[in-house]
């Protein structure tokens, strides 16, 4: 006997004929025996329902209601799933993240996982009940209901995967694993059987939907081994764990193109020490994610500070800069929203040369401007126009022969 996770996403429990075909996934694995947990998100579209009708009443809810008001959408799922498995003959039980023992720090729409206290869901587990859990909250110290932010529910299930002490977490989506591009934008990019952590953890955050980077840093911080698979075919998926010696011999594993990305300049800012710490301690007070930074050298007693920040949050971003720079008696503000980060992800990177070369001589032949420049051990980053984004990522994947079937 196996104990197993399972976590669905909003397309795969959609309507009633989707979360009826869950339910018969999950009797499946109950007929063969095992115990399964399943934490499932809201049905597709209706998160995206409730933050329109919030905003249609407030432009600028408080978080802590809009907590209150998007734990909804996986409470109807759970309880919808756990009647699908009753009609199976399945004894199910549902239960809110809070009943579930997730426990979070205090802050609301964004709130981390601080500790899990399984116990309920053992009890329901040793009595041969399958266990539905909502996906994407939790609860603070103060008893507040709190969410994990977007994507949320892969988070939940690996970190019930971890609190369980589960011997399989698999995560279902609408897509049968992790791609070497986004088959949308490139139609040839190929399925990846197997991937590190470091390389899902980079892709997630660089703009792959497929997982919530939260989740797999989660992941590879309690060595929790999951799998990305499709709720729709029995196809195997995408294995993501713990880095070994063979994958470097890829030195490319995928790439990543995020169009939800805004660039910030700030020009003429008094070029002495403090300015940009005031700058970004800003950013983080308004709890804004900064990504790629580059600092012009001072001339003439100003500098120049370029960086950017995910494209929903630039007027919040805008706002902070603004204060700041009040406070320090000088300097403009561009905001720049049409462009998009181009990445190449690979732990090959780190034993291989040549891939900057190659990643700028692709783009080249794009006619992409390179217009910010980020690295890591085993990313590159840039910035370029999204007009022509797409184009430039088909080229750049061809060009390190994401194409072809690994060998």
């Amino acid at each position: 006997m196996a104990r197993i996770v399972k976590k669905f996403g909003g397309t795969s429990v959609g309507d009633i004929e989707r979360i009826k075909n869950v339910a018969r996934l999950v009797k499946k694995e109950c007929d063969l025996g095992n115990e399964v947990v399943v934490v499932v998100s809201a049905r597709s579209g209706v998160t995206n329902e409730l933050i329109s009708r919030a905003k249609a009443i407030n432009p600028d809810p408080e978080d802590r209601e809009m907590d209150m008001l998007l734990v909804a959408g996986e409470q109807e799922t759970i309880a919808l799933t756990a009647m699908a498995l009753h009609a199976e003959g399945i004894d199910a039980f549902s239960m809110t993240g809070a009943m579930a023992g997730i426990r979070t720090d205090p802050y609301h729409t964004r709130a981390r996982i601080v500790s899990m206290d399984c116990e309920e869901i053992e009890k329901h587990l040793m009595e041969g009940r399958v266990v539905i859990v909502a996906g994407f909250q939790g609860v603070n110290d103060r008893g507040q209901i709190t969410t994990l932010g977007r994507g949320g529910s892969d988070l939940s299930a690996v970190a019930l995967a971890k609190g369980v002490n589960a011997d399989l977490c698999q995560i279902f989506t609408d897509v049968d694993g992790v791609y070497t591009a986004d088959p949308r934008v490139v139609p040839n990019a190929r399925k990846i059987p197997e991937i590190s952590y470091e390389e899902m953890l980079e892709l997630a955050s660089l703009g792959t939907k497929v997982m919530q980077a939260r989740s797999v840093e989660f992941a590879n911080n309690h060595n929790v081994t999951f799998e990305v698979r499709s709720s729709f075919n029995d196809n195997p998926g995408t294995i993501v764990k713990q880095e070994a010696s063979s994958m470097e011999d890829v030195v490319v594993r995928g790439v990543a193109l995020d169009r939800n990305q805004s660039k910030i300049t700030i020009s003429n800012i008094p070029d002495r020490p403090g300015s940009a710490a005031k700058i970004f301690q800003g950013l983080t007070d308004s709890n804004v994610v900064v990504d790629m930074i580059v600092q012009n050298i001072g001339r003439n007693g100003v500098a120049n500070i370029t960086f950017t920040v995910p494209r929903d949050d630039s007027s919040r971003s805008l706002q902070s800069v603004n204060k700041v720079l009040e406070e320090l008696g000088g300097g403009e503000v561009e905001l720049v929203e049409n462009i998009a980060k181009l990445s190449v992800v690979g732990v090959g990177m780190r034993s291989h040369s040549g891939v900057a070369t190659a990643l700028f001589a692709a783009l080249s032949e794009a006619k992409a401007n390179i217009q910010l420049i980020s690295t890591s051990e085993i990313k590159i980053s840039v910035v370029i126009d999204e007009e022509g984004a797409g184009e430039a990522t088909r080229i750049v994947h061809t060009a390190f022969g994401l194409d072809k079937e690994e060998d």
